[in-house]
């Protein structure tokens, strides 16, 4: 049988269940015994709470509801088992006891319906702690059949998609989720018992700023005016300390319209604190001890070593602190701020470091440096001082040397977890800062930060000294959890609309798109009218040298952007060898990494590693480009997946 035809007959039969399931909707509806007319349960306990606390509980009458999750369903007695919030618990029913009508409409119902239960605690010959039901309400029908229970829920865009499955089919997943919110609340509590106060900033902002990101844009109807989703809190909680209040912290979602891959996602929760009459030391050892406080609460107070990938992390203070000009020359064997720019820039392209602009000064060409030979090897916890002014716009100078900054990221896995600084409290300085990165911006820096002149005002009142920190909340939950991607610590991740859902609901759809196809439909006519080609080229191949050229059909397992590359994706390509192929692309502004995963692909597979962004690319993917009206337009060369990996194109 083909994959075709065993996929149809699947869905056949996944459509003649939620028919029966249906049909016995409305026999118990018919029969006045509709679950879905229940508005409450008297719940006493849950299911942990009676397997724990059995010695207390044994023979006492307890009420409890759930999921059915598995059932043994016999003559007069039968078995199931439940699953609620906090897990599964086994249920004795017995006509005799249930009564004769709920006993037959009990043997009825399927996996995936919703029941409580009163009736006595016991254990059973095999000691399984159980509840002897007295009495059994259906509380709410499941119409679509649950994934087959040993294999669960496995794929892993469908279980981002529906999470709700993912959580009834994974308890693991149940324990990430419940950790995040004890790792959240711990947070909470830290800085609530050191002083801090928590506050609400607006979302919707007239100037985004407080971050070197892209913004969402909307419009505000009524005042016609173009706002932004809040790339940061940043500056709304500095004006905050203006008014007077010295300790105040915000937990809350962050919006930027750029790319997605397994650290990123385009909403994120972080918390970022401010702290009046302290400076960038001071901040250090309070996220120090924040994070540690986390993990203690997250793991247990014996279990701070963190298995992250193939690296173990050690999160027990104190963490490693280092100067960023010392560990970039540690790793280079060059000290940026001791050159003239343009040593800094000549020294910058000897090392191959991408992207080093004519203009770049030492402190970017520092900067550039350590992002592209540092960043990754930081794998236990590290503070990483002092950054160039340059890139930190709203951080205090040093005192010591006015091109860098009193400013630290922490890093742990490679991965930049917190990021703070000695605030600037000089508004002049601040303005000159916020001009420069506004001629960044119209220099086509769509990252660069806005002009915010309210937030000038605000400095111009005069800011006490202070530190502030923000902290990426979505990465210490990876940390802590041993998740490897974003979205396993996000309830709803960010995903690009199936075709055929929620179609109804773009506001830009056209009526015509909706129509549903009545196989009488003329194919699409696309325009092709202004449409540039590169001229063929004149000299010709012999037929020796191009039959060399291996071209093999790859399938897309894995996509992801390249780290502080603006251009790059990453593929990990099935090849049809067994082991799996890396081959980098610069194709991300023409396409996002999770709408690739999956796709039959074709790619030239005998080229010689070619390190790019230190990775090594083994290969080459095909693509078609063209322009239209001096736009270069490119297509990823995608077939049919029928086609098996590894197949030869001749």
């Amino acid at each position: 049988m083909d994959q075709e035809t065993l996929s149809g007959r699947i869905e056949q039969e996944t459509s003649e269940q939620e028919q029966i399931r249906r049909e016995k909707l409305a026999q118990m509806q018919a029969a006045g015994m509709d679950p879905f007319a229940h508005t409450t349960f008297p719940k006493t306990h849950l299911s942990k709470q009676i397997v724990e606390r059995y010695e207390e509980l044994a023979e006492k009458t307890v009420s409890i509801a759930g999921r059915i999750m598995s059932r043994r369903i016999m003559g007069k007695a039968s078995f199931v088992h439940i699953l609620d919030e906090e897990g599964l618990i086994q249920l004795y029913v017995r006509r005799d006891d249930v009564g004769e009508d709920v006993y037959k409409l009990f043997k009825t119902l399927d996996i995936g319906d919703i029941i409580g239960v009163t009736g006595f605690v016991f254990k059973t010959k095999t000691e399984e702690v159980s509840v002897h039901a007295q009495s059994l309400e259906v509380l709410a029908k499941s119409l679509i059949p649950l994934p087959e229970k040993y294999h669960g829920l496995k794929d892993t865009d469908l279980r981002y998609r529906q999470r709700y499955v993912d959580l009834i089919m994974n308890q693991d997943v149940r324990k990430v989720f419940v950790t995040r919110a004890k790792i959240v609340s711990s947070m909470r509590n830290f800085l609530d018992s050191k002083g801090f106060m928590e506050v609400e900033t607006p979302i919707l902002q007239t100037t985004a700023g407080g971050a070197a990101a892209r913004p969402f844009i909307t419009h505000h109807n009524t005042l016609d005016i173009d706002m932004y989703l809040r790339i940061a809190t940043e500056l709304h909680l500095k004006r905050l300390i203006v008014g007077g209040f010295e300790k105040v912290y915000e937990i809350g979602r962050i919006f930027r319209n750029e790319g997605m891959d397994p650290k990123h996602n385009p909403e994120f929760t972080t918390i970022e604190l401010y702290q009046a009459y302290t400076d960038v030391n001071g901040i250090m050892d309070l996220t120090e001890e924040l994070v540690v406080n986390a993990a203690k609460v997250a793991r247990g107070e014996d279990n701070l070593s963190v298995q992250f990938g193939d690296q173990t992390i050690n999160l027990n203070p104190p963490y490693a602190r280092v100067k960023m000009v010392d560990i970039v020359k540690e790793k280079t064997g060059v000290d940026f701020l001791s050159l003239t720019d343009e040593q800094a820039r000549a020294e910058a392209k000897r090392l191959k470091i991408e992207d080093v602009k004519d203009n770049f000064t030492r402190g970017q060409c520092l900067y550039a440096a350590f992002e592209e030979f540092v960043e990754d090897t930081l794998i236990q916890p590290t503070f990483v001082l002092d950054y160039p002014v340059e890139v930190s716009p709203l951080a205090k100078r040093s005192q010591e040397d006015k091109a860098i900054t009193e400013r630290f990221e922490l890093f742990v896995c490679g991965r930049e977890l917190a990021n703070a600084f000695s605030e600037l409290n000089d508004p002049l300085d601040q303005y000159e800062r916020f001009m420069a990165q506004a001629k960044a911006r119209a220099e086509g820096d769509d990252e660069a930060h806005m002009m915010d002149n309210d937030f000038v005002m605000a400095l111009s009142y005069g800011m006490p000294p202070t530190g502030g920190m923000g902290m990426g909340i979505d990465r210490l939950c990876m940390l802590l959890t041993e998740q490897n991607s974003i979205r396993d610590v996000l309830l709803f991740p960010t995903m690009k609309p199936l075709k055929d859902g929620n179609a109804g609901n773009d506001i830009n759809a056209k009526a015509e798109e909706t129509i549903t196809y009545d196989g009488k439909a003329e194919p699409e006519k696309i325009d092709f009218s202004k449409v540039e080609i590169e001229p063929l080229f004149k000299d010709y191949v012999d037929f020796d040298t191009f039959s060399k050229s291996d071209f093999r059909a790859v399938k897309v397992l894995a996509c992801e952007a390249v780290p502080k590359s603006k251009k790059l994706l990453k593929f990990t390509l099935d090849d049809g060898t067994g082991e799996e192929r890396i081959i980098l692309s610069g194709i991300h502004q023409y396409y996002e990494p999770e709408e690739l995963v999956g796709k039959t692909c074709i790619a030239i597979v005998n080229l010689p590693p070619r390190p790019m962004m230190g990775i090594d690319s083994c290969g080459m993917l095909i693509s078609a480009v063209h322009s239209e009206e001096g736009e270069e337009k490119l297509h990823l060369l995608m077939v049919d997946d029928h086609i098996p990996a590894g197949a030869k194109l001749y």
